[in-house]
């Protein structure tokens, strides 16, 4: 029968305790998610700040959709305020908007090493830990890939040394999303300088949450006067509770990207609605130094009962505080009993994450009360024994 490994592979994901489903969730906030008719407290939202249950009032004349590409009638003057503002707070020359973080991170790798020729002196040198967007932009360029260990700078420099490229990429992320950790972003940048690489930053679960502003990662580069990344990529999907990407660099980068990036080229423009309610969120978000300081509380909090009740987590200091369980199947049926009471946790299986390494992936937010957290590491205790 044709096809018939469809069936095959499905079976074999199902015994192995990773197959994947989706629920119909039928409300959500930064705290809450209710399914099945179902309430339970919320603790797998990526909405750091609590930032989605706020409404923004804007002109309801503003169009829905773009109606093409942004090189076609696609780019208005809403896109065009976004990228000047990020532009403009983060200190880049120009950016471009993108309807999602994976293809602002796959289609720029792809872009920068289209030219085969040139590619063929190329290297692109990726953390182990790096998103799923990032390995595949490298693995479907013309770049060769070489992976670093994470966060290891001797195994980098160890890379950087022995690469005869002539062209080389690091790719880094400002918070690691499986691992809440973050990246030594001063010595990544002292080393592409020492190695005439360039460094490029995928900031998803740091923009809005870090920072004194909630610039990101970054931010803290930009207080000491220190060159950013050559090139950073933001995304709305996490902390600003919108959609979309920016991908910022040089303006002759991204000069370079509107040739050549063909996410960029063949999709429709991302929505004026859209770009004018995601300016409208970061300019809250820049003031929002009430959420942040509620969310590193949190933090602190549940950091501070986890260790106390024996409960082992990562080393990690962001809103992502996974626990690391190690079977897949173990890690499953740990998140059913939560759910049963009470609260929503995902379980992160392989091949998100390595083999043995299956895990709780706990997200705080500023929008949990001290009453939730402490609810949280009551069940946990249960569900981990």
């Amino acid at each position: 029968m044709p096809f018939d490994f469809i069936n095959t592979h499905l079976q074999a994901r199902l015994q192995d305790a990773l197959l994947r489903k989706r629920h119909v969730v039928q409300h959500t906030t930064a705290r809450t998610i209710t399914v099945n008719n179902k309430t339970y407290l919320n603790f797998a939202s990526n909405d750091y700040l609590g930032f989605g249950d706020e409404a923004i009032n804007l002109n309801d004349s503003q169009a829905l959709g773009s109606h093409s590409s942004a090189l076609v009638t696609g780019y208005q003057a809403q896109q065009k305020a976004l990228e000047q503002y990020l532009c403009k707070q983060l200190g880049y020359d120009a950016g471009m908007l993108f309807n999602s973080g994976f293809s602002a991170n796959s289609s720029v790798i792809k872009a920068l090493f289209q030219d085969k020729t040139a590619a063929q002196n190329s290297a692109i040198l990726q953390d182990k830990l790096n998103h799923a967007s990032l390995i595949d932009g490298a693995m479907h360029s013309n770049a060769a890939l070489v992976r670093f260990n994470h966060n290891d700078l001797n195994h980098l420099r160890s890379r950087l040394e022995k690469s005869k490229a002539q062209n080389k990429l690091i790719i880094s992320e400002g918070v690691f999303s499986m691992d809440g950790d973050t990246a030594p972003l001063k010595e990544l940048l002292a080393l592409a300088k020492q190695h005439n690489a360039w460094l490029m930053i995928d900031d998803a679960h740091g923009f809005g949450a870090l920072g004194k502003t909630g610039l990101g990662s970054c931010e803290a580069l930009l207080e000491e006067g220190i060159t950013l990344p050559d090139i950073l990529v933001i995304t709305f999907g996490k902390t600003v509770a919108s959609s979309g990407a920016c991908v910022l660099g040089n303006q002759q980068f991204i000069d370079y990207m509107l040739q050549f990036n063909r996410d960029y080229t063949y999709s429709t423009a991302m929505s004026p609605l859209m770009a004018s309610h995601t300016l409208e969120r970061i300019k809250s978000i820049k003031t929002a130094d009430d959420k942040r300081e509620q969310l590193n509380h949190n933090i602190a909090l549940f950091k501070q009962l986890a260790k106390q009740h024996c409960i082992a987590v990562m080393e990690s200091n962001t809103a992502i505080q996974p626990i690391v369980l190690g079977c897949a199947e173990h890690t499953l049926k740990a998140a059913e009993k939560l759910k049963k009471n009470g609260i929503w946790l995902t379980a992160i299986r392989p091949p998100t994450v390595a083999h043995n390494t299956s895990r709780l992936r706990i997200t705080i937010t500023a929008a949990h009360t001290e009453q939730d957290i402490t609810t949280l590491i009551e069940h946990l205790k249960g569900a981990i024994a």
